[in-house]
């Protein structure tokens, strides 16, 4: 590094930045060793399929729903745009409400907040069959189910992610596969239902079947410290650690000292960045949020990083603070790992390959993304209960969840506004065919055992193309983003053709290809946010992300509705579906060029600084 003359003082932002870079070396290469490692198996697997089984469900009623939205257009005789309000605001409140779940699962568990959800749906779904109008049917499926399958959606494939590692792009794989096996199964179901005991009938006995659920949430045991990792960390904090269980901290350590010392050289006036505690000399005073299931917690004094550090006893001094108990948790801290929201494989990210080569020791096995984030707030501070919104009382913790995941700071990057537009388009169109492909077949006179297999038939097509995307994806050699760019243009450019098939064979190959295709735009959305933003950007995107989606599935179906009240016919519904969904992926092919912009210009400011230097 080139340093400038004295009188060339560095910002005070530029400080505060290397302040936060060094903060984060210092609390995953020190305190990550007492996070529970993902076991990859065990009752993992368990968790996989209570998700599997999960996802069935809720999403087999859902896109399956177009089936009930005949039903309702024929029972209530009212305008297809405002019957269309039914499954829009389902859809939309399930995305839309994911910061809220996201804030629920990290205060009280995946477990609770699925069990909560799927009793909230199951209740509204079976108070559905005493409606007399739309408009009650808008509030108890639109807005009851929708926030209920909210509940259950994120905890679904959140829980995953807890037990899952190396193996998570197989897992959530094998888990969000129930989606389209749902709607395979759902659909003859819910016709052979609909047929035989009404739609009222049909809501009833279905919402029974949403009420398991309940089980299949259980499942999703928090994970916990082995009794091993807990002695030793035990042993730790008080001071009984023998040097054999310190060894591998002591390379850490280093690390981090040299961190430190590398930010005080970068000083140009002299004055140390690193914060010192009157009466301990070279200490860092930090806080930390709680990790995954609570485990860090509280203000760890790291006076180990000084020049002494290969000393056992600073060590021990330097954990010996670090307040763990559990009482002393406000929540689970679930969703403060920036990893919780990844779909795909760790291994496939060259920051995480890295970072696992860099250390050594015992620490070198279970050093991983998301273990502690940034806070600056003392226990008391992190415990303390306040009004949410002036409605009901909730920790620091959660107001902090909701907090990141809205953080709308991301809008500035231009990459994300891009991609946010892209899903935007996409959950335009991303319904309609679910809705209005029923519909049509009505209008070339099929049968609705027909209709049923085609919404089967996206199901199985939907279920492939997970799997087949998912894994080549996932592969080191592979460009995700043109994967994702071309599978949304094909999908897009298929259902814009939709009017033009007039058969039960041609409307089925439309479906395959739609539900092959759009597997891409459901299996890939966060894998490909880690490759644009990185890893510790996912959950704010993501938070976003939903917003963007839950408001554009609000709108999306309406507008077919009403577009057929106009011309009588449901093309338009179908040409808009399929432009909006090319659009998101023909707008995402700007982003590489755009990125090779912006590191040319990156390159040409630091290069002009060093000159200047």
């Amino acid at each position: 590094m080139v340093h400038g003359p004295p009188a060339r003082r560095k910002s005070n932002t530029s400080t505060n930045n290397n302040q936060e870079k060094c903060d984060k070396d210092l609390k995953d290469n020190v305190l990550d060793p007492l996070q529970p490692v993902p076991p990859d198996g065990g009752w993992g697997w368990m968790v996989v399929f209570g998700s599997f089984m999960i996802h069935i469900i809720t999403d087999g009623m859902t896109y399956s729903f177009g089936l009930f939205y005949n039903e309702f257009l024929n029972y209530f005789n009212e305008g297809k745009g405002y019957t269309a309000w039914i499954v829009s605001i389902m859809v939309g409140v399930t995305f839309a409400s994911g910061p809220i779940s996201s804030s629920f699962v990290n205060r009280y568990g995946c477990r609770a907040v699925t069990i909560a959800g799927s009793i909230l749906a199951s209740f509204c779904i079976v108070i559905s069959m005493f409606a007399e109008n739309v408009l009650t049917l808008i509030i108890t499926i639109g807005f009851g189910t929708g926030l209920g399958f909210g509940l259950i959606y994120l905890p679904a494939i959140v829980s995953v992610s807890v037990w899952f590692e190396a193996r998570r792009s197989l897992a959530t794989g094998i888990a969000v596969c129930g989606s389209g096996f749902g709607t395979f199964v759902f659909a003859p179901l819910t016709e052979h239902l609909i047929g035989s005991f009404g739609w009222r009938g049909a809501l009833l006995i279905i919402g029974g079947i949403v009420l398991n659920c309940i089980i299949f949430g259980a499942m999703f045991r928090p994970l916990e410290i082995p009794k091993e990792a807990k002695s030793k960390k035990k042993a730790l904090i008080d001071n009984n650690a023998t040097p054999a269980e310190l060894e591998p901290l002591k390379p850490n350590l280093q690390k981090a000292e040299q961190c430190k010392q590398a930010m005080q050289t970068d000083t140009a006036n002299g004055v140390s960045t690193v914060n010192s505690i009157p009466g301990r000399s070279n200490s860092v005073d930090y806080t930390f949020k709680p990790g995954e299931n609570g485990v860090v917690n509280g203000k760890a004094e790291l006076s180990a990083v000084t020049k002494s550090c290969s000393n056992d006893n600073i060590i021990k001094a330097s954990l010996s603070q670090t307040h763990l108990s559990h009482k002393e948790r406000s929540g689970s801290g679930t969703m403060y790992r920036p990893d919780i929201l990844y779909q795909g494989s760790l291994h496939s990210i060259p920051e995480y390959a890295r970072s696992r080569t860099d250390l050594s020791g015992s620490a070198n096995a279970i050093n991983r993304y998301g273990s502690v984030k940034h806070s600056t707030l003392s226990v008391n501070q992190e415990q303390e209960l306040e009004k949410c919104c002036g409605c009901f009382s909730c920790s620091k913790e959660t107001r902090d969840t909701l907090a990141e995941m809205m953080n709308f700071s991301l809008l500035k990057d231009v990459v994300f506004i891009i991609f946010a537009i892209s899903n935007f388009c996409t959950s335009i169109g991303f319904n309609m065919p679910y809705v209005y492909i029923v519909s049509q077949a009505e209008v070339l006179s099929l049968n609705t055992e027909q209709s049923s297999y085609l919404i089967a038939i996206i199901g199985v097509a939907n279920t492939v193309g997970r799997i087949i995307l998912g894994y080549i994806s996932d592969k080191p050699w592979v460009n995700r983003l043109w994967i994702y760019n071309y599978s949304l243009t094909i999908c897009g450019i298929a259902t814009a053709l939709c009017p033009l098939c007039t058969s039960f064979g041609t409307l089925g190959f439309y479906c395959a290809v739609f539900g092959f295709t759009i597997g891409a735009y459901v299996g890939l959305t966060s894998v490909i946010l880690v490759d644009l933003l990185g890893l510790d950007k996912l959950t704010n995107a993501f938070g976003l992300l939903l917003l963007f989606q839950g408001v554009a599935s609000f709108i999306g179906p309406p507008i077919g509705g009403w577009l057929y009240d106009i011309t009588t016919s449901y093309a338009p519904a179908f040409l808009l579906a399929g432009i909006m969904i090319a659009i998101s992926g023909l707008v995402m092919f700007i982003i590489p060029p755009l990125q090779r912009h912006v590191a040319k210009k990156a390159e040409r400011k630091n290069a002009q600084q060093i000159a200047l230097s």
